[in-house]
């Protein structure tokens, strides 16, 4: 994690120096964990000082309520499952609940902590183990492959864009009745 998104980096770097270097997979996922909780503790902090107004603005008011309600219920496990998950579960999502509603840090940072440690334990165990074989297999497909990723990333940007834009023009027109609503 850190305060600028970048879902799946800590992953791919992982799988790439622990295929490259096995016997240091152990070390890797270490490195991982510690940059992975220095940027979720920044966010936290920040979302500390912003409190709960953070929330509904980092998160919209729908999705922030259920993610309340998950932290809510499940505190510290929210937290670790959110950390073991992978991309795209909302991991950031419940650091910033946490850090908005007080949440005792050194229960944050064990919570953080060890569902990386799981995390990245796990990742850079079967990237040792298994990577040097799977990129084998992959370098008589890179082309096709780069192809397909680099289509599914124009896709994916168009559908976000798309998504923006249709979300901006419902905001712009709630805005503008609302309004009139008022006069009647």
């Amino acid at each position: 994690m850190s305060v600028i998104p970048t879902p799946g980096s800590f992953d791919a770097l992982l799988i790439v120096l622990a295929a490259a270097h096995s016997e240091l997979w152990w070390y890797y996922a270490l490195m991982a964990t510690a940059g992975s909780v220095v940027g979720a503790w920044t966010s936290f902090q920040i979302a500390r000082r912003g409190g709960e107004e953070t929330l509904t603005r980092r998160m919209g008011e729908r999705r922030a309520k259920k993610v309340v309600a998950v932290f809510k219920r499940w505190g510290f496990w929210s937290m670790f499952v959110g950390a073991v998950a992978p991309p795209p579960m909302p991991a950031s999502a419940f650091i910033v609940t946490a850090g908005a509603f007080g949440y005792p840090w050194p229960r944050f940072l064990l919570a953080w902590t060890s569902g990386r440690l799981v995390r990245f334990g796990i990742v850079g165990w079967i990237a040792a183990r298994y990577g040097r074989h799977i990129f084998g297999w992959l370098r008589g497909y890179y082309r096709p492959a780069l192809g397909t990723l680099i289509a599914l990333a124009i896709l994916g940007g168009a559908a976000a864009l798309w998504f923006y834009l249709r979300q901006r023009r419902r905001v712009r027109i709630k805005q503008e009745s609302a309004p009139s609503r008022r006069a009647a």
